[in-house]
């Protein structure tokens, strides 16, 4: 039995939708804080099941009869690493034989704060004794293009990245990458996954303005001035100066990885970020 968290999360449905091309539907069990919102998935036949990080008491009852189980990420920034730990215990208390952990590329090195929390999950399935495998992701494509409308229309894409590359992948390749080593991994292995071609932000800004046809250009800031800006178009404070960071620290090349791994895992070319700029653009 294969078991994946966050089932209903921006990654976990396509990481379901890859793990049903590679097992059967009743092999599959799927946990979400609303199971309701998984009813496609239950009238395939997926085992669809109840589970809050913040109900840990109920989870290894949750987690009965999983083998391997995909520890996907929480969203919830701070609470991370509790949250991911009371998954851990449960886990183990349940009889999981088998985890993947979805956490950030570099975790050991990277100056994006975010990378704090990845690394302490990382070290709590290194005390755990189960058997695991760790998937180091870079960020999605489709993290880049949520405001390309307003983005056009003002002609300017700001942030705070400089010259850095940007080894991004779709959700769809990375959650190809998940399911694969959910089915096939052995534990013990690291998968720094990123996509095949890396990109600065000025050639971003340059690809969206020969699809759009209108000229845009990028306006590199200060992290401390981005987290202003960010701020100033409502984002609350916490948010924007973690986007902020993980901007600043892709000048830094934080995001960068040129060991095609990912392309390899999944036996095809890492999505480009110019394809998801055009399915975001409706060409």
């Amino acid at each position: 039995m294969y078991g994946v968290t966050g089932a209903t999360g921006k990654l976990g449905h396509f990481v379901l939708d890859e793990l049903l091309q590679k097992v059967a539907a009743k092999e599959v069990v799927a946990f979400a804080r609303d199971p309701a919102k998984l009813a496609d998935y239950a009238a395939m036949g997926v085992d669809v099941r109840a589970a809050d990080y913040d109900q840990p008491e109920k989870l290894p009852a949750a987690f009965d009869g999983v083998d391997r189980l995909l520890l996907i990420s929480g969203s919830a920034l701070g609470e991370r690493p509790r949250q991911h730990q009371a998954v851990i215990d449960a886990a183990k208390a349940a009889g999981v034989s088998y985890m993947a952990y979805t956490s950030i590329l570099d975790a050991p090195n990277t100056p994006i704060k975010l990378g704090e929390e990845h690394r302490a999950t990382e070290k709590s399935l290194a005390e755990s004794g189960l058997t695991y495998d760790l998937l180091r992701n870079g960020w999605y494509n489709e993290n880049y293009i949520g405001s390309l409308g307003p983005q056009i229309e003002a002609g300017v894409i700001t942030g705070a990245a400089g010259k850095g590359k940007i080894s991004s992948a779709s959700r769809s390749d990375l959650a190809a990458g998940a399911a694969t080593v959910l089915v096939n991994g052995k534990g013990g292995d690291i998968y720094e996954l990123a996509g095949d071609t890396a990109w600065t932000m000025d050639e971003f800004a340059a690809e969206v303005s020969r699809q759009s046809g209108k000229p845009v250009k990028y306006v590199d800031m200060s992290e401390a001035d981005y987290t202003q800006s960010l701020e100033q178009v409502g984002l609350p404070d916490f948010i924007a100066k973690v986007v902020a960071n993980s901007g600043y620290s892709t000048s830094k090349d934080a995001l960068f990885n040129d060991s095609g791994t990912l392309g390899k895992l999944i036996g095809r070319p890492t999505t480009p970020i110019s394809q998801t700029i055009a399915k975001a653009l409706g060409k």
